[in-house]
């Protein structure tokens, strides 16, 4: 066998191995123990949180003979034929490339047919916010099918966009919300995969692996993977880490953020233009802009956070300079203004346009726009000064102390 990727090779096999879901893996075991299959399931959530991974043990689970505390067995004819590929009463669809009226007419065709083996026939559809068609008819075939379906037939749909399936849809299936996982529980996975490959690592580089996967399990594995590469042996590093996720992107964002803080807009574009060219994502880069500002208004603060900002020793110390040479009113307007943004681009294909928006308004901020971080603080000062100065009984009069 070739080279297995990490999130791959570490797929969990049980409901046992699933990490970060646990009401989840609770509720579907016990339908296991106890026979209680449904037929329709939704699993929403955000990517590489073990969606498709519980629908497939789940889908074992239910057909395996021999099952141990709910988890398949892995030795009965069925878990066998499972493992070796040749099973067809589990049928995965990838519905972003099924989308079509013509795909799914073909797959409901199919679930008429009862399964060779085993005692139920299941679907696991991925993506299923993609199966919708030019006017949504393929949704209408679909659930013509839940409302009805042979008594064999179990359907498990996931989405990371559940608020692009129809109600209808959604109102005939069990619903589980698949949360992000907690960076603590990623942690303690990295740390088992790389024992088990005998890699050594820091635990701060694993930490920060961690917290740049955003709770998402596989893409802690992917970076993780891509990390192991460019150590290239030595041990894993903090500083190698930081080097192979963000090369240059302490200075980039130091470059972006003083273009536009002395109102350049031409060299602020540039900067854009080449994070562009590289293929970066933009909706990551606005967020990354947004810790660099958050770094600069605690380093304004406080010379005792060291241990909370994520850099180098070496670009920790630049910034540490560069708080000194702003001022807090405009890092609290960038703050802010940045903030919105990121809210507003996620989903829109129009990302870079809406940045350049921002960056023209910020470079043709006038005083005033410099003076909201000040009034805010003077604002904040004021309202703990009345709270100091009146003290609110238990049946809600004033009365001052």
């Amino acid at each position: 066998m070739g080279y297995l990727a990490l999130y791959r090779k570490f797929r969990p096999q049980s409901f046992d191995e699933v990490q970060g879901q646990d009401y989840i893996v609770t509720a579907l075991r016990n339908q296991v123990k106890h026979d209680m299959v449904s037929h329709a399931y939704l699993f929403h959530g955000t990517r590489g949180t073990g969606k498709t991974t519980l629908a497939r043990i789940f889908a074992r689970a239910i057909n395996c003979e021999n099952t141990i505390n709910g988890n398949p067995c892995g030795e009965c004819d069925f878990c066998k034929s499972y493992a070796s590929g040749s099973d067809a009463n589990i049928i995965e669809i990838d519905a972003a490339s099924n989308s079509k009226v013509v795909d799914v007419r073909r797959i409901i065709a199919e679930v008429s047919y009862p399964p060779m083996k085993g005692k139920w026939k299941v679907y696991i559809i991925d993506e299923v916010h993609m199966l919708y068609g030019k006017r949504g008819e393929a949704f209408d075939i679909l659930l013509k099918t839940l409302e009805e379906p042979p008594p064999y037939a179990v359907f498990i749909l996931a989405t990371t966009e559940m608020n692009k399936v129809p109600a209808t849809i959604l109102s005939r299936c069990q619903q589980y919300a698949f949360r992000r996982i907690s960076i603590d529980i990623i942690e303690q996975h990295l740390r088992m995969v790389t024992e088990a490959e005998r890699i050594p690592a820091e635990e701060t580089a694993l930490q920060y692996i961690a917290k740049v996967a955003d709770g998402s399990m596989r893409d802690a594995l992917s970076i993780l993977e891509h990390v192991i590469f460019v150590a290239n042996g030595k041990e894993l590093s903090y500083d190698i880490a930081l080097e192979s996720l963000r090369i240059d992107d302490t200075k980039t964002l130091r470059r972006m953020f003083f273009a536009l803080y002395e109102k350049d807009l031409h060299s602020a574009i540039v900067v854009l233009s080449e994070k562009v060219a590289q293929g970066v994502d933009l909706y990551q880069l606005t967020n990354e802009i947004i810790w660099y500002l958050r770094n600069l208004m605690l380093l304004q603060k406080s010379d005792q956070i060291d241990n909370l900002i994520e850099a180098s020793s070496e670009n920790l110390q630049i910034m540490k300079d560069d708080a000194r040479k702003v001022d807090s009113d405009t890092i609290m307007l960038f703050l802010q203004l940045f903030s919105e943004l990121s809210s507003d681009i996620r989903y829109t294909e129009q990302k870079r346009v809406m940045i350049e928006a921002l960056f023209v308004k910020l470079c043709k901020r006038s005083r005033a726009d410099n003076e909201y971080g000040k009034r805010l603080s003077i604002l904040e000062e004021h309202s703990r000064y009345i709270e100091n100065m009146l003290h609110i009984t238990n049946n809600g009069t004033y009365t001052m102390t």
